[in-house]
């Protein structure tokens, strides 16, 4: 009796299987048969629009039925069409091998490095299945760029109960304005708060509000820093901003001031700024300030200035009492030579300086080779100080013009003639020596008389006109540091035709025929805006080796 019951259950189990088999035949799905993807950009930079385009496409056999898309936005998102960051939208049904896509505009916003991450889900039926399924992808973008400089600065180190004064200084760069900012800054324990400029929302909190491009600001801080000697005390300062109840960090800087029993504080300004940027033949005016915090009078004291980065031209060092030693590029100055050495009173402050030049090209000797500072080390007793100050993209313009050339091939009078056309060569050249430069752009104008012809080299050049302006603009985009230094990296050109047709009051004259030419672009090392020209052109064709001195007046 046993044994039958064991084989009644054997050939059910069987006959259960079979059916299970058949059913799941005749059905066949699963979420792999529909491809979910979500197209954006890797790189961002914050502040900029970027578009996230959602591609589905029904790869099996059965039409998909009560289709909901599901879209979040990364946090910290400004979407541009909608203002929830999670969208639902129901879609019609998916038949087999049909495929669609949506667009979901936004600014992303966030901190330099940080991964913001999109997600989409996609909820649907299989026709002749009452089960739903759920396919979902995901979208990753590293935040590359924060055109924001947010910056504290801050003795590095300080005598214990002495004062101390902070600064924040912020600035935008972003094409974006960005909206209700804060900034923030964390005090270490010892830290006695006295004053806050402007002042601030508690101690430690200030309202900045909004920042359109090339705008900022300074906070001036104001305390009393308590602690053992060599205890290190941390400040963090944080910008960020408030959306939808999130605060979003864009910047923050973190700071370190070691307590010291040192009397004495050095600065430094170089061509009258704490933060100066250089450029190349630059003239660099130091001043070295240091100052007695003490009880005491000091007294014989020396002051020596390092010299490190092979952008400083030091044959053209000038210094004002001291000397120079060559062999480790120091600069020293002996009590004898400055009073304020011999004997330095109470909170008395002396100063020493000296004058330098920035080479007028530094070579490079690679494209990685890039980002050039200029470095010096104060010593002054068992006080030392390091400072840098960065050296901005060189970045250049040539222009020449050409009547006789093998580009386009020009027509008309030469020398011009009052009331006939003439047409020009003009060649745009670009160089970009040292840092990686973003938004690169030439622009130029052109004289009332001269026009485009049209005629543009290379074609896909994206070579603009504004008529009502009279403005040639050039967008090149990114340059990479090097740029027209190695083969690897050749230089960018665009050639264009012009016409110019010279009227009565121009007979007996050489008239320009485009005026000075002027690029730009944004320097990611220094974060700031460089740019350089180049001079105008006149019918004389300076740069053309055919055309004759004096065969550029209009007859």
């Amino acid at each position: 009796m046993r044994l039958k019951i064991i084989l009644v259950i054997i050939v059910v189990t069987i006959i259960l299987g079979g059916v299970a088999f058949w059913f799941w035949q005749q059905n066949p799905f699963s979420t792999g048969s529909l491809r979910l993807e979500i197209l954006s950009p890797s790189e961002v930079t914050m502040g900029e629009e970027i578009t996230y385009v959602v591609r589905w496409k029904n790869n099996g056999e059965a039409e998909l039925e009560s289709v909901t898309l599901i879209f979040e936005y990364p946090e910290g998102s400004l979407p541009s069409e909608d203002e929830s960051l999670r969208i639902t939208k129901t879609l019609e049904d998916i038949n087999p091998g049909q495929e669609g896509s949506l667009k979901f505009p936004a600014r992303l916003f966030g901190k330099n490095g940080e991964l913001k991450e999109a997600k989409v889900f996609l909820t649907y039926t299989p026709r002749n299945l009452n089960a739903s399924f759920r396919s979902e992808t995901t979208a990753i973008a590293i935040i590359s760029f924060v055109p924001l400089n947010f910056e504290l600065d801050i003795p590095s180190r300080i005598e214990s109960g002495q004062q101390l004064d902070l600064l924040l200084n912020y600035f935008s760069n972003s094409e974006y304005p960005l909206s209700n900012l804060r900034i923030q800054i964390e005090y270490p324990t010892g830290f006695d708060f006295l004053s806050g400029d402007p002042a601030p929302i508690g101690e430690n909190e200030w309202n900045v509000g909004v920042l359109n491009r090339t705008e900022g600001g300074r906070i001036v801080i104001q305390g009393i820093l308590e602690g053992e000697v060599d205890e290190v005390k941390i400040f963090e300062a944080t910008l960020g901003s408030w959306n939808e109840g999130e605060f979003i960090l864009l910047k923050e800087v973190t700071k370190a001031v070691q307590i010291t029993k040192t009397k004495l504080l050095v600065s430094q300004v170089v061509n009258s700024t704490a933060d100066y940027v250089a450029a190349s033949g630059d003239i660099l005016h130091y001043e070295i300030f240091f100052k007695n915090l003490g009880d005491k009078v000091l007294e014989n004291l020396f002051l020596v200035v390092t010299l490190d980065g092979r952008a400083f031209d030091l044959n053209s060092l000038k210094i004002d009492r001291g000397k120079f030693q060559q062999g480790d590029n120091s600069v020293i100055w002996e009590s004898r030579d400055v009073s304020k050495l011999r004997f330095l009173g109470r909170g008395e402050e002396g100063k020493v300086e000296f004058w330098i030049n920035v080479k007028e090209q530094v070579e490079i000797f690679s494209p990685q080779d890039n980002e050039l500072v200029l470095k010096d080390r104060v010593l002054i007793s068992d006080t030392k100080e390091d400072f840098e100050i960065k050296l901005q993209a060189d970045l250049t313009i040539a222009q020449a013009g050409f009547f006789q050339d093998e580009v386009f091939g020009n027509q008309g009078p030469m020398p011009p003639k009052a009331g006939s056309r003439t047409t020009y060569t003009i060649i745009w050249l670009v160089n970009n020596s040292y840092n990686d430069v973003q938004n690169a752009k030439v622009k130029a104008n052109l004289p009332v008389g001269v026009e485009l012809t049209g005629k543009i080299f290379p074609q896909d050049a994206s070579l603009t006109f504004d008529p009502v302006l009279r403005e040639v603009v050039w967008q090149i985009g990114d340059l990479a540091a090097g740029t027209g230094a190695f083969d690897a990296l050749p230089p960018p050109s665009v050639a264009f035709q012009i016409a110019f047709t010279p009227t009565q009051i121009h007979r007996g004259t050489t008239p320009q025929i485009i005026e000075e030419a002027r690029i730009t672009g944004d320097d990611l090392f220094t974060e700031q805006i460089v740019s350089s020209s180049d001079e105008p052109i006149d019918t004389n064709l300076p740069d053309d080796p055919t055309v004759i001195k004096g065969t550029g007046v209009v007859q």
